[in-house]
C-alpha cells in the first residue's frame, strides 16, 4: 500500500513546495492520520523538508520500533514520482521513511548521507514494522 498527501503545500508562498508518501504492508487508518499530522504542521508549523525527521510518538505500525520517520528523496521511484509540475509550480514528493529513534540520533551525529548509507548498507526493509533497529555499535 501507498498513501500521500494531496495539497500538503497548496497556498504555500514561499519554495518549500512538498508531498510527502509513506509505504506500507497493510491498509491502517492511522497512517493516514500520521499524513494528515504532517502536512498540518508543514502548513502551519515550522514547514517540512528533505533529510528532516518527525516524531510520530507512537509505532508506525502495530508494535514496531519504529516511533519517528525521516524524509527521504524517492529513490525506489526515481525523478518520475520525484517533482513534478503542478498549476506552474515545481512540487517535491518525499518518501516518509519510519525509523526507530536511535537511528533518528545516528542521523543527527553522522548526518543524513550516512543515515541513507547505512539503509543501503544493511538493506532496509521500509515495509516491516517488526524489523529490528539498524545502528549497531559503531568501532
Amino acid at each position: 500500500m501507498c498513501y500521500c498527501t494531496v495539497g500538503m503545500s497548496a497556498d504555500r508562498l514561499d519554495e518549500n513546495l512538498i508531498e510527502l508518501f509513506i509505504y506500507s504492508p497493510k491498509s491502517d487508518d492511522s497512517l493516514i492520520e500520521l499524513l494528515t499530522v504532517c502536512a498540518s504542521y508543514h502548513r502551519n508549523g515550522l514547514p517540512l523538508n528533505l533529510h528532516h525527521t518527525v516524531n510520530i510518538s507512537r509505532p508506525w505500525l502495530g508494535k514496531s520500533k519504529c516511533d519517528h520517520c525521516f524524509i527521504s528523496n524517492a529513490y525506489l521511484d526515481g525523478q518520475e514520482l520525484e517533482l513534478f509540475q503542478y498549476d506552474g509550480k515545481e512540487i517535491h514528493c518525499y518518501w516518509l521513511i519510519p525509523i526507530t529513534e536511535k537511528e533518528r540520533d545516528f542521523k543527527i551525529e553522522y548526518g543524513c548521507e550516512e543515515l541513507e548509507q547505512l539503509f543501503e548498507d544493511r538493506q532496509l526493509n521500509y515495509l516491516d514494522p517488526d524489523r529490528d533497529c539498524l545502528v549497531g555499535d559503531r568501532n
